[in-house]
């Protein structure tokens, strides 16, 4: 699942696979493009939402991203859900294991653990979960990808995921980092690197530079297009990792903890001792991923997703009626009162 440019994809089917970052490095955004590509060529995708993205968020991103509304709302096709406890969960991942989607999106790790009342940092408790909740999908042919993030620690970072060392080992797919090279700005597009942190089968490492620990798997890339967006993978090319490796990580996280925030390449010099390459590069990269401004930390990546309109119901005894037998005017948690609305709103 998701194509590069060259036809290699990135994540395995009938796998668990692995996707982390910071937060707010576009890892939602990465794996709607996977949900959009599967439902183009016809197949079956699932998106369980138990970081609480909403619904809202969710179906804006595919919309935007080009697909089509009507297999956004078949039941057949496309399923978003957002389980409260564990039994909902366990529900649901018995019904998919009959219903055997192409691909199942996890959003994600760091909130499934806690909702079995277990800790991320337990390799047992990890290692159960995910027999019970993330294997029984794989087995059943299901490409499975579950987003996770990664410590504030920057050294802790480097190493992959929050928690236990078990996710690494659990994962049967590929384990992909994501890195920002142009912040994801909602109307503006932007741009990640993924790279591999595991590889189990060799089968994506094959095609990617040799020599990096972490060898670049492609660059994802997000262009307005005037009514939504369109992505493209761009296959790694020899010269990606001079690139990724422009901007130290821990560069990054000594202007995240300035207070005041930076204002300009010359205030950076000042207060870190740095020359005016490094000073002006890391401060350019900074800015294009946190969207700030100075005195500003940056915004939450689903900032300008459209809220739903509030409810007006007709007057009279008369009510409008849509299709799925909501009224108009609300949006009572159904994909197809989301997209009435949307492209309600698109026509005026």
């Amino acid at each position: 699942m998701l194509t590069r440019d060259d036809g290699r994809a990135i994540f395995y089917a009938g796998q668990v696979n692995a996707l982390f970052a910071d937060a707010e490095s576009g890892k939602t955004m990465v794996t709607c493009a996977a949900i959009q590509e599967v439902l183009k060529i016809g197949g079956r995708a699932v998106f369980v939402d138990i970081d609480h993205n909403g619904m809202a968020g969710i179906v804006t991103r595919l919309l935007d991203l080009g697909c089509r509304s009507e297999d956004l709302s078949d039941p057949d096709r496309f399923r978003y859900v957002e389980p409260e406890d564990k039994a909902q969960l366990l529900d649901l991942v018995a019904f998919l294991v009959t219903w055997r989607p192409t691909l199942v999106v996890v959003d994600s790790v760091g909130e499934l653990l806690p909702m079995f009342r277990l800790s991320s940092n337990n390799p047992d408790d990890f290692t159960t979960v995910h027999a019970e909740a993330l294997k029984p999908l794989a087995m059943a042919g299901a490409c499975v990808i579950t987003v996770d993030h990664v410590a504030k620690n920057v050294a802790s970072a480097e190493s992959g995921p929050t928690g236990t060392n078990a996710k690494r080992r659990a994962v049967g797919g590929v384990s992909i980092r994501v890195k920002v090279k142009d912040q994801f700005v909602p109307g503006h597009g932007g741009a990640v690197w993924l790279m591999v942190n595991k590889d189990r089968h060799g089968g994506l490492r094959e095609h990617c530079p040799r020599g990096d620990r972490e060898p670049s798997a492609g660059l994802f890339t997000l262009t307005p297009t005037g009514t939504g967006m369109t992505w493209n993978l761009r296959a790694p090319q020899d010269t990606d990792s001079q690139q990724i490796a422009s901007v130290a990580s821990a560069d990054l996280a000594a202007l995240d903890a300035l207070d005041p925030a930076p204002a300009n390449v010359r205030d950076v010099k000042e207060r870190m001792n740095w020359r005016s390459e490094r000073a002006a590069e890391t401060l350019r990269v900074w800015r294009s991923r946190s969207r700030s401004v100075p005195g500003e930390r940056g915004t939450s990546e689903t900032a300008n997703v459209p809220r739903s309109p509030t409810p007006v119901l007709g007057t009279g005894n008369t009510v409008e009626l849509r299709p799925c037998g909501h009224p108009t005017g609300q949006t009572p948690g159904c994909i197809e009162c989301l997209i009435a609305d949307r492209e309600g709103s698109a026509v005026a």
